[in-house]
């Protein structure tokens, strides 16, 4: 049996999946009770915890052949993250009492990067874990396709998105969330022994004009994709609803600017199946036309 925190968000649930169409068992660990109903009738075990104690999640965690581990998003970040610190010593504590044989932890693209951004929070929790005494590997991801979800309403309704990323021709190391829950699924059926750092990105990079062509595709309509000044990051982003845009900004700096990237020739690396146009159709449908 795996156990699968986060089972109800895009990546979580391709984990299990991917795990169920494998023939395994599945615990599905939530925050929600709620939400368990469509799990458990598809013959998952069922486990409520959080990240706010350590006990229930390190239960959760315990008798198995290996778990899925995803710290929560975070957004809008102080520097330090003081706010999400206490979540990965809960993670830290009861990975330590629980000791699975084997986990794969889901990081990020740019974990590696000295500079302070955000994506800063996803080397601490690697740097929490590395003396956990099992089989231990970290996925770092690349952008997440499903950004674009945001960009939905002003492509179909005005034929345009405004891009963070720039210049708008550059290409970026992008992947579709479908394809990182797979990728993790797959990694938890590998025997290996100590940590390992994976990296995953789709088979082609893609830059904001790609997506527009992407949304054209899936709208039937010309879409256009038009640069936001970072002159006016701040303010949108405190309009927003942002407190603390600095770490968001630095880190669409790290894109724009090349430091945050996988930098590592020699890295061990996995290639995604879905490129933008499908990942893009995809998010239109779902949304409805």
């Amino acid at each position: 049996m795996f156990a699968v925190t986060a089972i109800t968000g895009r990546v979580g649930g391709a984990v299990a999946e991917t795990l169920l169409k494998s023939g395994h068992k599945i615990r599905a660990v939530l925050r929600d009770q709620a939400k368990a109903a469509p799990w458990f009738a598809r013959g998952c075990e069922i486990a409520v915890a959080d990240l706010g104690d350590a006990g229930p999640l390190a239960a959760a965690l315990s008798g198995l052949e290996g778990a899925f581990i995803l710290l929560p998003p975070v957004y809008d970040a102080e520097s330090g993250f003081p706010d999400v610190l206490p979540k990965i010593a809960v993670i830290r504590e009861a990975l330590h009492r629980a000791l699975p044989p084997k986990v794969v932890v889901l990081s990020t693209i740019g974990a590696d990067a000295a500079e302070p951004n955000l994506l800063n929070v996803l080397r601490l929790l690697e740097e929490a874990l590395a003396d956990l005494p099992v089989a231990v590997t970290f996925l770092r991801a690349a952008w997440f396709m499903e950004n674009a979800q945001w960009d939905i309403a002003s492509a179909r309704d005005n034929g345009v998105i405004d891009s963070y990323l720039q210049p708008l021709d550059r290409k970026i190391a992008m992947v579709a969330a479908a394809d990182v829950g797979r990728t993790a699924a797959e990694l938890l059926l590998e025997d290996w022994s100590g940590h390992r750092v994976i990296e995953l990105e789709a088979q082609h990079r893609v830059s904001p004009n790609q997506i527009a062509v992407a949304f054209a595709k899936a709208l039937g309509r010309k879409v256009e994709t038009r640069i936001v000044p970072r002159e006016r990051w701040e303010t949108i982003f405190r309009d927003q609803g942002m407190r603390h845009p600095e770490m968001r900004m630095r880190m669409l700096d790290g894109f724009n600017e090349g430091w945050i990237d996988f930098r590592d020739p020699n890295a061990l690396r996995r290639q995604g199946r879905i490129g933008i146009d499908e990942a893009i159709a995809r998010l239109v449908g779902e949304a409805g036309r």
